[in-house]
């Protein structure tokens, strides 16, 4: 019997041979609807279009540009469907300050927000090779993701440039299978934050307010270090299900939570957690660049979640030091619907990362 649902839903080695009665689609610039037979239409370029000799069907239409402040909808595709991969690429001096949003089944307020680098692991608004099973980030800016996307009734999917000049040649594909939904799958969400700890609270809030059944997939994390010394020996905690003042799961330290040990020392990047960016500028402050994928140890709640990190280095006495450094994370979780609002995001300025780079380019 075929199953309906499996090919288009499960993918992976295990599932690859059995048949689905799914329906592939894909949308880009070349096919903006995604429509069967729909792509390679646009109407043969005048000169000098690189494909003004080659006349229609042969690259006339492969990317976009965005204008300073404007919001363009990438897809509007009516389910049941799920999306599988996403991929795309854009100029530098978009990467924090282009912003990705995902809304599904006609809800009015987000369930994805992130500037649209930090959603693909890269941090501080700079541009490097990331490779996980989920999330691949290739030369030179292939921005790939392979999360598991269901919905049931629609899907939308917008970009904003809030950059203050046109985004030329912004390129995208959202790979999709047309397929049965199960009952009990829940929705993709991922939220982007910004926190300066102090002397007094060192401690950065990753995720916050989640109400509802789910379970937490992953964490990216953007951290400048604003202090001498080792950075990282604060603990990830998780509050679950009505949890208070101490958490259900606390780890050990940040190295440890990120899949490393004794303050890493050199950077790696594997199939579920890395730390693929270290900058070492004698002009600049230490950046860092961090992911931790539960792919296969999701963290599960019933009621409510809240996640948070601390800031903490070394006093030259041996004990812990709380540090005012500046940190910037990326949660991913899947829940039941409706979600809670998101926190509003930032302004440009209000995500910009500290860095020499100039920023005035197009």
């Amino acid at each position: 019997m075929t199953n309906n649902w499996m090919g288009g839903f499960q993918g992976g080695l295990g599932s690859l041979s059995l048949l689905s009665d799914a329906e592939s689609r894909s949308i880009s610039a070349e096919n903006p609807t995604g429509a069967r037979g729909g792509g390679a239409k646009a109407p043969t370029p005048e000169s000098p279009h690189p494909s003004h000799r080659l006349g229609e069907g042969w690259k006339v239409r492969p990317a976009i540009n965005i204008a300073p402040g404007e919001t363009v909808v990438l897809a509007d595709i009516e389910g049941p469907a799920i999306i599988n991969h996403i991929w795309i690429t854009l100029r530098e001096t978009g990467l924090r300050d282009c912003v990705i949003r995902l809304y599904w089944d006609n809800e009015k307020t987000p369930s994805v927000e992130s500037p649209i680098a930090d959603f693909f692991a890269n941090a501080h608004g700079l541009r490097y090779n990331v490779n996980s099973i989920p999330v691949n980030v290739n030369p030179s800016g292939g921005f790939n993701s392979y999360w598991q996307m269901p919905f049931r009734k629609r899907c939308r999917i917008e970009v904003e440039n809030q950059h203050w000049n046109e985004l030329r040649g912004f390129f995208y594909q959202f790979d999709y299978s047309l397929t049965e939904v199960p009952d009990d799958a829940a929705y993709f969400h991922a939220q982007w934050r910004r926190s300066i700890t102090t002397r007094e609270n060192p401690e950065h809030v990753i995720l916050d307010g989640v109400k509802g059944q789910g379970h937490y997939i992953g964490t990216a994390l953007s951290w400048t270090q604003m202090s001498d010394g080792w950075w990282g020996e604060g603990e990830v905690k998780f509050y679950l299900d009505g949890d208070g003042k101490y958490p259900t799961i606390c780890g050990t330290g940040t190295e440890d939570y990120f899949g490393g040990a004794w303050c890493f020392g050199e950077t790696y990047s594997a199939p579920y957690l890395g730390y693929p960016l270290w900058t070492r500028d004698e002009d600049d402050v230490p950046k860092h660049g961090l992911y931790r994928w539960h792919v296969l140890d999701p963290i599960r709640f019933k009621e409510d979640l809240k996640v948070t990190v601390q800031a903490l280095g070394w006093w030259a006495d041996k004990t812990f030091q709380p540090l005012t450094d500046e940190i910037d994370s990326v949660a991913f979780w899947y829940q039941t619907e409706p979600h809670a609002a998101f926190p509003d995001l930032p302004g440009p300025e209000g995500r910009w990362p500290r860095t020499k780079r100039d920023w005035g380019g197009s």
